[in-house]
């Protein structure tokens, strides 16, 4: 935001902002007029919450999920298991407080969302990273860790396994349905052994991002499985990010002592924007907000991609999206991506901005964080911007790649 701030020119594909044409300034206004028409519904909307939330969204919450899922078991998806939050962010913080003391270990994808590494650093907590593919973590190397924390005596440390399930903040990986039920088998043969539940916490920050309108079901559809699940939602992508609500769904004792963690922090979220998303979903007004959305996304994801074909060096490698905001490109090994890599600068002297993949992997003692990976962010720029943003880009990878001599074949664009 500095950096913006001083460049006024620069062009940034790494912030993970919702485009601004896109926002539902129309339902939003129609859902406060509706909201505030008559006093009783105004003084409700406008009045303290509870702890957990507001109870038709809870219950609208869990119905949405359980139609995700085409779920026919009612408990898993019972809105008493649900809690409302300020947005899906406070949900990973006070799961992650609720299970974790200082010293713990919870494994991860590498790579990760950034953000939430640095929830586990606030709590000193340890983060191990597991290695991914293309539908999901590599379940060898998952087997290997545990295996190695359980020889080792620290399999007590281990608390919960952190995935984002949907279309990978920033590798864009969705973790098949399959995978999610061989991880679960995998985790729960641990427990014995570490003397407490390891759980699944299973971030679906991006799930109804997707570009056809289909995404597989989440864990909590596993049967058998529900009770080791900790689903974390969120209507701030899908719908507008100022309208800060997302949503857990958990099982005793977790939302028990999430609860009261919640009740230290805030007494409950926004109760007007809570009132505000049950009416817009009620009204349908959310669902065909949703299908512009997932076109729009997928149009720039598309923009996005053809400009990164045309743009950069042959030997960058880059997938195409099928949902969320990001595209991710790995350069051949020996081209730096970091903060303080001749490429970053470069880039920042073309006046184009990126994420840094190094900057979403763990520290993990048991690997060297890789170092020529990016995150590109289709969601804020509008689309002229993103051609440009990928040429100026282009511009500094062909400069640094060319005096390098690393022209490679570039092998078949893969999508995940």
């Amino acid at each position: 935001m500095a950096t913006a701030l001083a460049h006024p020119d620069l062009i940034s594909l790494a912030a993970g902002f919702t485009d601004h044409a896109t926002l539902p300034v129309e339902e939003a206004q129609g859902a406060f007029r509706r909201l505030l028409k008559t006093s009783r519904s105004g003084q409700a909307a406008l009045q303290y919450g509870t702890t957990a939330g507001y109870a038709k969204l809870r219950e609208i919450t869990a119905s949405r999920v359980r139609r995700l899922d085409g779920g026919d078991e009612e408990e898993r998806y019972r809105a008493g298991r649900v809690v409302l939050t300020n947005g899906s962010q406070q949900l990973l913080y006070m799961v992650t407080e609720a299970l974790c003391d200082p010293g713990d270990i919870v494994l991860v994808e590498d790579p990760t969302y950034f953000v939430y590494l640095g929830i586990l650093q606030s709590h000193g907590i340890a983060a191990r990273g597991v290695r991914t593919e293309r539908d999901g973590i590599e379940l060898g190397h998952l087997q290997s860790i545990l295996q190695g924390l359980e020889r080792s005596g620290q399999i007590h440390k281990l608390k919960l396994l952190y995935v984002v399930s949907y279309f990978q903040n920033p590798s864009g990986v969705t973790t098949s349905y399959q995978k999610k039920e061989q991880i679960l088998r995998l985790l729960r043969r641990y427990e014995r052994a570490a003397g407490h539940p390891i759980y699944l916490l299973e971030d679906a920050a991006y799930r109804e991002l997707s570009f056809d309108g289909n995404a597989c079901r989440s864990a909590l559809a596993v049967r058998g499985a529900a009770d080791r699940v900790l689903y974390a939602g969120t209507y701030s992508k899908p719908f507008a990010t100022g309208a800060r609500v997302g949503f857990g769904l958990l099982p005793e004792p977790v939302l028990r002592t999430v609860l009261h963690i919640k009740g230290n922090h805030d007494f409950g979220s926004s109760n007007l924007l809570q009132h505000l998303l049950a009416e817009v979903i009620g009204s349908g007004a959310y669902e065909k907000h949703l299908s512009t959305l997932q076109r729009h996304y997928a149009h720039k994801a598309q923009v996005m991609f053809e400009a990164m074909r045309k743009g950069f060096p042959r030997a960058v490698q880059f997938v195409a999206p099928r949902g969320g905001r990001y595209h991710g490109a790995e350069v051949p090994g020996d081209v730096a991506t970091g903060m303080k890599s001749r490429l970053f600068k470069a880039a920042l002297g073309n006046e184009v901005l990126y994420v840094p993949g190094g900057l979403c992997y763990a520290e993990d003692p048991n690997r060297r964080v890789p170092n020529h990976q990016m995150r590109l962010s289709f969601g804020a720029a509008p689309e002229p911007k993103l051609r440009e943003g990928i040429r100026r880009l282009g511009m500094a990878l062909h400069e640094l790649m060319d005096k390098q001599v690393l022209k490679r074949p570039r092998p078949a664009v893969t999508v995940y």
